[in-house]
């Protein structure tokens, strides 16, 4: 029992009051009190002089996961909404518990300073090892904030893995091969008949679009095959980010016989865009997406994508935390996409 639980009517402080008081960021404040890394001299200040007025000390159970006896693993993710996520998150999980490991889970919803602030709060709380669940961004000050506070981390015991490619980290990575699957679409879509083409896609500073967007057109080009800038739409890499992409596609002009949206959660907007708008799929266009989350195979029609093994990236990204590596070279597992064909694409029909 803390001495804040044995003083009866006394208020428990907890760090948020204190990051409250000091108008400073939860990560900010747990820097300062733990010690982890430098901060600011006038932050530094505001955070003890904020914690000795309100007489914080920290409670049993945060100075238990402090210790270096943590069982809890980090996951920080970009949506856990996303099937995509959920289902990677899911392998994670079932692995963790096989060796007694608590997760906690966190999404960033693509924000690049979030998921650095994270990073500072799980090292504050000493977890085990961090994993970080999705694409990189292409942004050297990111990449460089992320490097710093994750070399700290690694520096005092912590291990981390990531899922996707993150240019420059030093960690082990499960890498889906997102350029080499886009590309063996792009081929099976041209072997269909297809030569007018548009892609879908999210932000281009994250590294899965640039990799699938990349990959997709460079194959295209291999067949003789233009992709114009204007049919490359770029919207959230949501379902609705995919239904907005998909009527600015359609408001453009005459459609392509075939469209490509980066993940399956894109297509699925893009499906009901083209049904609200009287569009046949795959009649008047066909549609494909990348990643065969469960629910695409139950789509009316069922949709072409690239499946990706998800849980078993959970598991084995699971695995590389927990197993001590033989050597201190960052160890990488590439994970292969396969090209599965269903009922929303067809070969392209005669135009009159």
């Amino acid at each position: 029992m803390t001495e804040d639980e044995r003083t009866p009517g006394r208020p428990h402080v907890t760090l948020q009051d204190v990051a409250r008081r000091a108008g400073v960021s939860l990560a900010t404040a747990s820097r300062v009190l733990n010690g982890t890394t430098q901060v600011r001299a006038d932050l530094r200040e505001r955070v003890l002089a904020a914690s000795g007025e309100l007489a914080y000390t920290p409670n049993a159970h945060a100075q238990a996961l402090a210790g270096s006896s943590s069982m809890a693993i980090g996951v920080i993710c970009h949506d856990v909404s996303d099937p995509y996520f959920a289902s990677i998150a899911r392998g994670v999980m079932r692995t963790a518990a096989e060796h007694g490991l608590m997760v906690m889970l966190a999404s960033t919803f693509r924000d690049p300073a979030r998921e650095i602030e994270y990073i500072a709060m799980l090292r504050a709380q000493r977890a085990r090892a961090i994993l970080l669940i999705g694409s990189g961004f292409e942004d050297r000050d990111w990449e460089r904030s992320m490097g710093a506070e994750l070399e700290h981390y690694q520096r005092a015991g912590g291990r981390v893995a990531v899922v996707s490619r993150h240019r420059t980290l030093k960690a082990d990575a499960v890498l889906p091969q997102n350029r080499e699957g886009a590309a063996e679409l792009a081929r099976t879509l041209v072997g269909l008949g297809h030569r007018d083409f548009a892609v879908l896609t999210g932000p281009r500073l994250l590294t899965t679009v640039a990799d699938r967007l990349g990959g997709f057109a460079d194959a295209l080009a291999e067949a003789g095959i233009e992709l114009p800038e204007d049919r490359v739409i770029e919207a959230g890499f949501t379902r609705d980010g995919g239904y907005a992409a998909a009527e600015r596609l359609l408001n453009g002009g005459d459609l392509p016989t075939c469209v490509f949206a980066v993940t399956d959660v894109m297509a699925i907007g893009a499906l009901a865009a083209f049904r609200d708008h009287g569009v046949d799929v795959p009649g008047q266009v066909s549609l494909a997406g990348f990643d065969d989350i469960p629910i695409v195979r139950d789509l009316t029609p069922p949709l072409t994508t690239v499946a990706l093994p998800l849980d078993l990236m959970g598991e084995r990204v699971m695995e590389l935390a927990v197993r001590e590596p033989a050597s201190r070279r960052s160890r990488v597992e590439r994970i292969k996409g396969e090209v599965v064909l269903r009922s929303s694409t067809a070969a392209p029909r005669q135009r009159r």
